[in-house]
């Protein structure tokens, strides 16, 4: 067996392994990149964030032609090519994971196709249909992602019951589709073919929807998808889920123990992402597990000496890829000697691409309220900024959370037009730790959406002008 001495192995290509060893490559570090699969870019560029979202922008356009006739254009009979639709979401996917590659060739990392396991003492097994060699390093990243939960006795199939992968391979736009599962990816996979005549039902057995942010959020979406005309079942179970030949039907328990058969084309189990540590090697090394997730410290280093783990295989942080991304940048630097400032918690944004959009940052009301904080919201509607009027999409406010004494940003919460983007001012804000009077005297360009954000500041001290 070939033995290599490395810097860093990294496994796995996600957003977290590659700009880890991109990052590493840039550092002087020889490294060497893992992948099993033939693509770069992991879950999140292959079959997540990015073809996603390139639906939902897509659904975006086709909704203003629908409704063109508003803004005095005139469009009869539009007619959506959903082939076409699929060709475009696969040209962005086949682009940038193509330009990972370029990158990594960029910053001198060598990268290997096949299946690594850890082998213990800085030992990484790869396996391929080249044969089988053993990779030695100093250092290793862990960066092997998650994938989608199934339902027991549920098994996904590509025509009937589907996941993220799955429904991302639909050549046809169906009838009808009932999803379990209420987060981000169950929303937004809700939004798209709704959009697209779509006859959709979420189901969700908590009591509402998009469970992770703040309780008015949750409430405004729901109210907004109800006017869709998108089917929002809370504190719902769903049951007895079987494929018909032409379809799948299941039992319906809603939270008024109502109980009805639910016939349906497509059926997408939303219901969680588990991390990808199994089959792995980790039983040949002292890395400790919690409920399948691995422990780190603040470094991302795990019990097992130079090696670290980041992205959604992680105890303890969200499964995002910008967060993986951050994480992959600490571990580097660590490993490197360089300064690395560990992940606050606190000053993680979340973002759904929903119609309308979420972006929030820091605690909710709630959390604020439960931890013993008084506070002072502001709340500012996008009904009374000129810019969501002229875009058409007014829908929804941005709520701020902040420390009655002192100003002090707690959290900051939106849910409208472009909300994805507006939250990075909050984030920022947050990480500078500018207080509410700060922002409220920072000058917001009109119009603008984010000068919404100016008005929610003042709204906290009841000051805002336009509402």
């Amino acid at each position: 067996m070939k033995k290599v001495p490395y810097d860093l192995v990294v496994i796995g290509s996600g957003p977290g392994g590659y700009s880890a060893a991109i990052r590493a490559g840039q550092y002087g570090l020889k490294t060497a990149l893992v992948e099993k699969q033939a693509r770069l870019g992991g879950t999140c560029l292959l079959v997540g964030c990015i073809p996603t979202k390139s639906l939902l922008q897509t659904a975006d356009v086709w909704q203003r032609f629908v409704h063109s006739e508003q803004e005095g254009i005139l469009c009869e009979n539009p007619r959506l090519d959903y082939p076409k639709v699929k060709d475009r979401k696969d040209g962005i996917v086949t682009k940038h994971s193509n330009g990972v590659a370029m990158l990594l060739k960029r910053a001198k990392v060598e990268r290997i196709e096949g299946y690594a396991t850890l082998k213990g003492g800085g030992k990484v097994e790869v396996q391929s249909d080249a044969g089988v060699q053993t990779l030695e390093a100093k250092n290793i990243i862990i960066a092997t992602g998650s994938e989608a939960r199934m339902l027991p006795g549920l098994e996904p199939d590509p025509e009937f019951i589907l996941t993220n992968i799955e429904i991302l391979n639909l050549t046809a736009v169906p009838q009808s589709l009932a999803i379990i599962g209420a987060g981000a990816v169950g929303v937004e996979f809700a939004s798209i073919f709704r959009r697209f005549g779509t006859d959709v039902t979420v189901i969700e057995m908590l009591p509402r929807i998009v469970p992770v942010e703040d309780e008015d959020v949750s409430k405004e979406l729901e109210r907004n998808f109800r006017k869709q005309k998108i089917r929002v079942e809370t504190g719902a179970r769903a049951e007895n889920i079987r494929k018909t030949g032409k379809g799948v039907q299941l039992s319906l328990t809603t939270k008024e123990g109502k109980q009805e058969t639910l016939e349906v084309e497509k059926l997408l189990v939303a219901v969680g992402r588990k991390p990808n540590t199994e089959r792995i090697g980790l039983e040949n090394t002292k890395v400790a597990l919690d409920r399948g997730f691995i422990v780190v410290d603040q470094f991302q280093q795990t019990g097992e000496p130079g090696v670290y783990a980041i992205g959604d295989v992680v105890a303890g942080t969200p499964q995002l890829a910008h967060v993986a991304t951050r994480e992959g940048m600490i571990a580097v630097a660590h490993m490197a000697g360089k300064s690395a400032t560990p992940i606050n918690k606190n000053r993680i944004p979340g973002c759904t691409y929903t119609e309308p959009g979420i972006g929030s940052v820091g605690l909710t009301e709630t959390q604020a309220r439960a931890q013993g904080r008084k506070v002072k919201i502001g709340r500012f509607p996008f009904a009374g900024d000129s810019r969501a009027t002229i875009l058409g999409h007014h829908e929804g406010f941005i709520k701020v959370v902040a420390d009655a004494e002192y100003g002090e940003i707690l959290g900051v919460h939106i849910i409208g037009p472009e909300a994805f983007e507006l939250i990075g001012e909050a984030v920022a804000a947050m990480e500078a730790e500018a207080t509410v009077d700060v922002m409220m005297q920072t000058i917001h360009a009109h119009p603008t959406l984010y000068e919404a954000m100016g008005e929610a500041f003042n709204a906290v001290y009841g000051l805002s002008i336009n509402a």
